[in-house]
């Protein structure tokens, strides 16, 4: 049974599409007008991170650092000490990348009350290409004591992450993409750190998703279930991407690697769905990888008896391992990682990327059988 938090248009082909970093400018405002200390750096992507709202209201509670990553932590950490709550906003492979030290020691150490934003994560950057994919964010930041970090799943959450960010004491990684991505909650959907929620009831298998990913797992669940319109939306989405990937700006051992691991067809989609049978599958939306919410997660792996976890970030460290962590010492559970498989991205757009590296629906069917 689908929760009532959900876009009851989630499936609808001309579903609302709206990127998750346009909730970070949201929640900046409206944290912004809650409090007085809240201030905001940035780091010569005002525009991009979304921070340019802010910037706008409150230009005197904004200031603008320069390409200086270092820099940027370290002035936000001082203010932190005078009182301030600051948000540091960057592209992820610079902050928590570039300044990594710096959020360690500056930050992390003293338990400044410190959010570190990080834009345009995950290979659905595209055209960018690998050397702006951060596939290594979460796994840096959630090994820091004392560091939590969210990756909400849509704008809302994006919104409402903020807001919780700015009451939280201490400090926070906010991780949030730039594609538009489905609308899949609503304003008035649940949101706290530290919390995770079944969007799906079921009983045959759980799947744990992070970010903008969610709505694969939904739709994949929803398609097990026998549901007509996640079937047909499913059907005419992946035909359509493995025919712009034959004509796509992937080249040479790309192309030849596209054309191996793309190949959902209508036919075949309808076949792994009828090999698959019916299924009841259970979706958990976890936005907070650090601390994960240990009886949600428990109770569900304990009714399934099998996990999947998909996440656009490598499997190494990120969600997969936090979930194998905490199953492994409290309920070890068979689980399946859908992610990225050890491996730099590349240029490309983001929807042929996540299907070359396997982290769309047909996948997660497949990941099921």
């Amino acid at each position: 049974m689908l929760s009532k938090s959900l876009n009851p248009k989630l499936f609808f082909k001309n579903v609302e599409m709206v990127p998750t970093r346009n909730g970070y400018g949201e929640g900046l405002v409206e944290a912004g007008k809650r409090d007085r200390n809240v201030v905001v750096l940035c780091c010569d992507l005002t525009e991009s991170t979304r921070s340019l709202a802010f910037a706008e209201r409150f230009p005197e509670r904004f200031v603008e650092v320069g390409v200086a990553e270092q820099n940027m932590t370290g002035l936000a950490a001082g203010m932190a000490t005078y009182g301030k709550v600051p948000f540091t906003s960057s592209y992820a492979v610079f902050s928590p990348g570039r300044n990594w030290e710096q959020t360690r020691l500056a930050i992390a150490y003293g338990e400044a009350n410190v959010k570190i934003a990080g834009a345009h994560a995950g290979i659905s950057v595209g055209p960018d290409g690998a050397t702006h994919q951060a596939l290594e964010d979460i796994a840096i930041m959630r090994v820091l004591p004392g560091m939590v970090v969210l990756a909400p799943c849509d704008v809302y959450e994006t919104r409402k992450a903020v807001l919780a960010a700015a009451e939280y004491r201490g400090p926070v990684y906010l991780r949030f993409t730039r594609e538009a991505t489905p609308v899949i909650t609503t304003p008035r959907a649940p949101f706290a750190i530290g919390k995770a929620q079944v969007l799906r009831t079921g009983r045959d298998a759980t799947i744990i998703a992070a970010g903008p990913l969610v709505f694969e797992a939904l739709l994949a669940a929803e398609a097990l279930a026998g549901n007509r319109v996640a079937i047909t939306r499913l059907l005419e989405r992946y035909p359509a991407i493995a025919k712009r990937v034959k004509s796509s700006s992937l080249h040479g051992h790309s192309m030849q690697r596209a054309r191996q691991t793309t190949k959902w067809t209508p036919a075949l989609i309808r076949d792994r769905l009828t090999r698959a049978g019916r299924m009841d599958v259970e979706v958990i939306n976890c936005p907070t990888i650090k601390p994960l919410d240990y009886g949600t997660i428990v109770t569900s792996a304990k009714k399934t008896g099998r996990v999947v976890t998909v996440e656009e970030h490598q499997i190494t460290g990120g969600l997969f391992g936090a979930i194998a962590e905490l199953l492994a010492r409290h309920h070890p559970t068979p689980i399946t990682p859908i992610g990225m498989p050890n491996s730099f991205g590349e240029s490309g757009k983001p929807m042929e990327l996540l299907e070359k590296y396997g982290m769309t629906a047909p996948w997660i069917i497949d990941a099921l059988m």
